[in-house]
């Protein structure tokens, strides 16, 4: 489930109301007499309303009668602002999370238990594909078939870029350190001479990372690639109508479950880029809170 990918290209920060928690009667780890609900204002932070970590969380509203709570949409940029400015000050925040993601690395976090299993269990990132990818441009649709990586792969140069570098900077300095991975995506992958590829992304850290990643693997065969950042909505939409080749970022079964279901039958799932991936509502471990069900106290 995740920025997409980060890191995430999006910009501006989303002002969100904390509650001081400076009474005697609560602490601003959301502790104490004083509800979770009451110290963050019942407000979740999200991202970009067209997000499939946005749908699930609504939909976990529902599922968990949390009549009160209010989901804020603004981008992933502007929720990691809000992340790091309650987290400096140890304040209660609860945010759309997912990995990987810099900010795991960065700050001391948790997801809440899901009971009612609404963000699913663990998901995949996979490589999408318009339809007649492989005839037009065996090549590369070996390299995407042949692409996967590990958390720790993608967080190296999300925080690479987290910590400054342009996201072409940080992608090369990731292949250089890492020639024998590459080497098993374009094994057996024959050179071209300047065909075009598109690529979709979203704003998210992790889909900057990979997409930036690819278009330097793709690139070095011979591809002219341009790379493009729309929501995820128009993402899918462009490779379904094949305005776009491929998109790095398919969260799967959960996280773009609408997308894949609306599309099915005009796209093609090339293959799994990475496993073991997640989405769900988090909160820094300072907090006192453990599960989502709490938040109905």
């Amino acid at each position: 489930m995740l920025k997409k990918i980060a890191g995430l290209g999006a910009a501006g920060i989303l002002a969100i109301g904390l509650a001081a928690c400076g009474s005697d009667n609560a602490d601003s780890s959301g502790s104490g007499s004083e509800s979770v609900g009451k110290s963050v204002k019942y407000k979740i932070t999200g991202i970009d309303p067209g997000a499939g970590i946005m749908q699930a969380t609504e939909e976990a509203i529902k599922e968990y009668e949390l009549d009160k709570w209010e989901l804020v949409s603004g981008s992933g940029a502007a929720m990691t602002a809000s992340l790091k400015k309650a987290y400096d000050k140890k304040e209660p925040i609860i945010i759309t999370g997912w990995n990987p993601h810099w900010m795991f690395s960065k700050y001391d976090l948790k997801y809440l238990d899901d009971p009612k299993g609404v963000y699913g269990g663990a998901e995949e990132i996979h490589s999408i594909g318009r339809l007649g990818l492989k005839d037009d441009h065996p090549e590369a649709y070996k390299v995407l078939q042949q692409f996967k990586w590990e958390d720790a792969d993608m967080g190296a140069v999300m925080v690479d870029i987290q910590d400054g570098e342009k996201p072409e900077v940080a992608a090369q300095n990731w292949i250089n350190e890492n020639k024998e991975k590459v080497a098993e995506w374009t094994n057996g992958v024959n050179k071209v001479n300047g065909d075009k590829l598109k690529l979709v992304y979203v704003a998210w850290d992790s889909t900057i990372a990979s997409t930036n990643v690819m278009k330097l693997v793709l690139e070095d065969l011979g591809y002219d690639v341009a790379i493009s950042q729309v929501e995820a909505g128009p993402m899918w939409t462009a490779v379904a109508d094949g305005s776009a080749d491929a998109l790095l970022a398919g969260w799967l079964p959960v996280t773009h479950q609408t997308y894949a279901e609306k599309f099915e039958g005009k796209y093609e799932d090339i293959g799994t880029s990475m496993e073991n991936v997640k989405i769900g509502l988090t909160v820094p471990e300072y907090m006192d809170i453990d599960s989502i069900e709490d938040l109905k106290e």
